[in-house]
Formats: structure tokens, sequence, C-alpha cells
């Protein structure tokens, strides 16, 4: 994290909660020893989104055209360039995970074109029809009904 260029206060947070733990059990008037804990943040633990998001933040593309071909282009670009970039750091890119989302404001018809990555041996990528990040919902127009919904559906049924 301090080689990314993130506070030192950040850095000192996670190193102080990941590392160097040690725990020990009292169970009636029984006491363990004292032994060393390897803390992970396991899948579904508060932290896991933010690191994800602080790790893969970079990786995160943004494009803006009027034109579906060449917002595909760009991101077919930068696409190539981070694959790259992390098969040199020895990190695998789950193609099969990976997302392509068009956000757009018109009020007609809306059927945008298919990211191709096959030049790159990779297969084409269907743009979603919501994108769900961080436990939000998000449809192509920002309307958020159906983050609206499900969460009132959630709701309601825990009352029940």
């Amino acid at each position: 994290m301090r080689k990314a260029g993130f506070d030192n206060h950040i850095v000192l947070f996670f190193t102080n909660y990941l590392m160097d733990k040690k725990t020990n059990y009292f169970w009636n008037n029984f006491m363990s020893p004292v032994f060393n804990v390897n803390v992970r943040v396991g899948q579904g633990s508060a932290l896991s989104p933010i690191l994800s998001v602080l790790y893969l933040l970079p990786f995160i593309f943004i494009s803006q055209s009027n034109s579906f071909d060449i917002s595909n282009s760009r991101l077919f670009c930068s696409y190539n360039v981070s694959t790259n970039l992390l098969e040199k750091f020895g990190l695998v890119v789950k193609h099969a995970k990976t997302k392509i989302f068009h956000f757009n404001r018109s009020h007609g018809a809306f059927n945008p074109s298919l990211f191709d990555p096959t030049p790159l041996g990779e297969s084409i990528l269907r743009p979603n029809d919501i994108w769900k990040y961080l436990r939000f919902i998000f449809d192509r127009k920002l309307t958020f009904h159906q983050h609206v919904n499900f969460y009132t559906n959630k709701s309601i049924s825990t009352i029940k």
C-alpha cells in the first residue's frame, strides 16, 4: 500500500490490524497459553470491499463518448494495457468475471454494442443491464429504481 502511494495513517491502520496479533482463551478457570493469530480479511468482512476498492480502483475504466465504437476502442486499449501489467506482476485476470456497463441518458431504446477483446484471446463481453457495486445496484439510466426496490423488499421481508 505504501508503494501505491497511500497515506502512512492508512498503511499503519492495516498493518496494525493484520499483523503480529496474539490471543489466548479463558474457559471457567482454565487459561490457554498465548499464541499467534494469523489474521486475514476474509470474504464477507467489512474490510473486504474497502480493500478491494483500494487495490482495484486503478483498474476501473471509464470512457465517455457519443459513439459506442469509440468508447469500446478506448476501453479495449485500457483493458489490454492493464491485463499485460497485471500479468507482469504475476497476477491473473479472470476474464469471465470482467464486467462492462454502459450508462445512457437517452429516453429511447438503448442497445449498446458488445465489447470485443477476442484479439487478446478473450471472449466477447456483453453489457449488463444492472451493475452491483459495494451493495449499490446501478441501472443504465442511474434511476436507482432497482436498488430501492431490492432494499425495500429486503426490509419488508425482514420485518415479517
